[in-house]
């Protein structure tokens, strides 16, 4: 029937059966049995995600009827063309979404898709609001990028594709096998989470055989393991898809949806601060005897208001989003747990990472200092230390969000600046446990009158180096402008958050870190 021949309602039926039709194949995905394949195997689909992270009934999709136009028999097969996006509202405030459908051709990466994710990405940043981006996909599509014309079609016509200036927050999730652009976009994130089982690596295991001539594992090449513990590329890992969307949405509530916000504040939950009487029973009094600082960082802050990033990574280190007094702040912390808290190049690169994400969002830092210095020798120059030192001092420098810095029981050397030592804190409290020197006392009393533990002389000489190290030594100076009570650490912070609070622009920082390389 023509729609001229057609009565108004027959016509308004004709087009209501037509956007029903093209509806259904695109929510239909890569059709029921793969849904079905994925549903056995405890796996999410692309759409099933989205209502996980999105309060219900807010998800506003862009690009439902969207296709892939490299010729017309591709229609049909490639709903939404692999990649589901839009915008809706994660506990009451806007973000969007880039939610991978490996159902259709792998969630491979063509001239359709790369559209839609072009236009999320502008849409959250113009508009101030955080992306998240759902990541499971095989890479660029074949053979549509294949030969000049592809390439010159298919890449590169975003110039701002992986550029970070962390106007608004970014999160991914590794779901799957993440290939191509899933990898890219969750190294550019502030926040990355992986399931056990998922892979992310520049290339297939597939592909690397046919270059090789190798067989490779795909856990080997890119597992979990591999991101979480050796190359930090990955902040958390969980069990199950709903575990990593449920990370992303808490981490994402310590944060700003802009930069020119301060992150939003939460009520302080009933029993915050009751440990802080017996504090000091978590901290030996002995510097040699190790105990775990996130015990100490659970009892200050605001009650399981703790989020620790990168837990497996460089882990003489601690990097936590938390809360003190319903507010976010981003918690650094020598563990003495592991290594005595000494300092190398991964908690560098980690300490970094994270000071980055914190002023670009305007979050204050506290620093709970606990350490005997950074790691030296042969494999310590190896791994750049040196280089590693400098960046981590000099991004230290470039924070404008309020520091606040607790030494808690010993810091020597260089790691006394980069733990907030001197000017580098806008204000420093000391324990009176604390220890303050150039390096270890018995290393000291070796070097400056080459005796050794056990020679004739050495204690007095030890305890001659220890007596000038002490927190009113250094009071004295007042290079520390408190020393308190342990107990009273929690009250102390409080106040001097607000006393710190940046009142001239509301809370916002300067963002000097906002184009720091996201992996280095």
């Amino acid at each position: 029937m023509s729609s001229s021949s057609a009565s108004p309602s027959e016509f308004k039926k004709s087009l209501d059966q037509e956007f029903e039709r093209r509806r259904a194949i695109a929510l239909a995905m890569g059709g029921a049995a793969k849904i079905e394949k994925r549903q056995l195997a405890g796996v999410m689909n692309a759409r099933s995600r989205i209502d996980r992270l999105f309060d219900a009934g807010t998800f506003s999709e862009s690009g439902l009827f969207a296709t892939s136009t490299h010729s017309r028999e591709d229609e049909d097969r490639t709903p939404a063309d692999g990649k589901i996006t839009g915008y809706g509202k994660i506990d009451g405030r806007w973000a969007a979404v880039v939610s991978n459908d490996f159902t259709v051709l792998g969630a491979s990466s063509g001239a359709t898709n790369v559209r839609k994710v072009a236009h999320m990405k502008r849409v959250a940043t113009q508009r101030g609001m955080p992306i998240v981006f759902l990541g499971e996909s095989s890479g660029a599509r074949m053979p549509d990028t294949m030969g000049a014309r592809g390439m010159g079609l298919g890449l590169g016509n975003d110039p701002a594709q992986y550029q970070r200036m962390r106007e608004t927050p970014w999160a991914a999730s590794v779901l799957g096998y993440c290939y191509g652009s899933s990898f890219l976009y969750t190294c550019c994130s502030d926040f990355s989470v992986i399931r056990k089982g998922a892979v992310m690596a520049v290339s297939s295991p597939r592909l690397i055989e046919l270059a090789t001539n190798q067989k490779v594992d795909a856990e080997d090449l890119g597992g979990w393991q591999i991101h979480t513990e050796l190359t930090g590329l990955i902040d958390m890992v969980v069990d199950r898809d709903e575990d990593a969307i449920d990370a992303t949405k808490r981490f994402l509530s310590y944060l700003p949806s802009h930069h020119n916000q301060c992150p939003p504040e939460q009520p302080i939950p009933a029993g915050s601060g009751r440990r802080m009487a017996e504090i000091m029973d978590l901290v030996p009094p002995n510097r040699a005897q190790v105990y775990d600082m996130r015990k100490l960082i659970a009892s200050i802050v605001d009650l399981d208001s703790v989020f620790e990033l990168k837990p497996k990574y460089g882990k003489t280190l601690v990097t936590a989003l938390a809360r003190i007094g319903g507010k976010s702040v981003g918690i650094l912390a020598n563990n003495p747990f592991f290594k005595g808290g000494v300092l190398d190049a991964d908690a560098a690169d980690k300490a970094i990472a994270f000071m980055v994400m914190c002023d670009s969002f305007n979050v204050p830092l506290v620093l709970l200092v606990d350490t005997p210095g950074f790691v030296i020798g042969i494999e310590a120059e190896k791994k750049k230390a040196t280089g590693k030192i400098v960046n981590f001092m000099n991004a230290l420098q470039l924070v404008t969000v309020p520091k606040l810095s607790v030494i808690i029981r010993k810091t020597f050397g260089q790691a006394y600046l980069n733990m907030g030592g001197g000017k580098n804190s806008d204000e420093v409290a000391a324990w009176p446990t604390a220890e303050v020197s150039f390096m270890t006392p018995q290393f000291a009393a070796t070097v400056v009158h080459g005796t050794r533990p056990g020679d004739p002389g050495f204690d007095e000489q030890l305890a001659e180096m220890e007596k000038n190290n002490t927190a009113y030594e250094i009071a004295r100076t007042y290079a520390v402008q408190n020393v308190i009570r342990p107990e009273e650490t929690r009250d102390y912070l409080i106040r001097m958050l607000e006393v710190h609070s940046l009142k001239l622009t509301n809370g916002i920082g300067q963002h000097l870190l906002r184009a720091w390389p996201t992996s280095f």
